[in-house]
């Protein structure tokens, strides 16, 4: 049985008008394969997307594209979806299956992220966009009055396909090593490879994408600390046009 969550409403400044939705958003699937909250994440990571997009094209009239892309990825992906999450107790209102309430899974943070979206995609079919930006802007409030075009920084691996190009090699290569577990608790180890000198960096991560970033990291290290190659001058690209 879910706790009270009327707590929860407090917490998001939004009262349901069909408790409904809210227990659907926050029944994961490992509960009811049937009645989860896999389509309202689907709705609400859509809405978030355009809040935040909307809300950084109006404020920073003045950054690029490539600005604005970093500024909304930093917001919305997993990581800082699970933080707020956390900072309105999400976990604790969960509903999850016997194997998930045994491993933990209401402190997971890709279960908090996807039950965090979920809300938003039933504060928006309660209450409709206004409310469900009103929610978004309020949760965010402290992250989106300190964030800046300068103050997100790329990522490592378009770090280092731009420090390659810069230095007119070939783009590195990535290739997945081996995947333990199952969803969606696997584990991955990624090879990232210079192709024109061979060198491979091996990383791990809890997904594709972070394995690869983290082997790009690798690689990024190596190279800053070589010094035997100077780079050349670095081509504009898409993002940094304007910055």
């Amino acid at each position: 049985m879910q706790p009270d969550t009327a707590r929860l409403c407090r917490a998001l400044s939004y009262t349901f008008l069909d408790q409904g939705l809210l227990e659907q958003a926050l029944t994961h699937r490992s509960a009811n394969r049937k009645y989860n909250n896999e389509r309202l994440e689907f709705l609400g990571d859509a809405q978030l997307g355009q809040v935040i997009s909307r809300y950084l094209f109006v404020t920073f009239d003045s950054a690029s594209e490539g600005q604005l892309t970093r500024m909304r990825a930093s917001l919305v992906k997993g990581q800082t979806l699970a933080a707020v999450a956390l900072e309105i107790n999400l976990g604790d209102y969960l509903l999850l299956g016997g194997g998930e309430l045994k491993s933990g899974g209401f402190r997971r943070e890709s279960i908090l992220a996807d039950a965090f979206e979920a809300v938003l995609g039933a504060i928006l079919i309660d209450g409709g966009e206004q409310a469900c930006a009103d929610v978004i802007l309020s949760c965010f409030a402290s992250r989106l009055a300190t964030i800046t075009p300068v103050s997100v920084k790329k990522d490592a691996k378009t770090q280092l396909q731009e420090l390659l190009q810069g230095r007119q090699r070939p783009l590195p290569l990535y290739e997945v090593v081996s995947i333990a577990g199952l969803a969606p608790k696997q584990s991955f180890e990624l090879r990232c490879t210079l192709t024109d000198t061979e060198q491979s960096f091996v990383a791990g991560g809890t997904s594709r994408r972070k394995a690869e970033q983290a082997a790009a990291s690798l690689a990024l290290k190596m190279l800053d600390d070589d010094t035997t190659v100077a780079p050349a001058t670095q081509p504009q690209t898409k993002d940094d046009r304007n910055e």
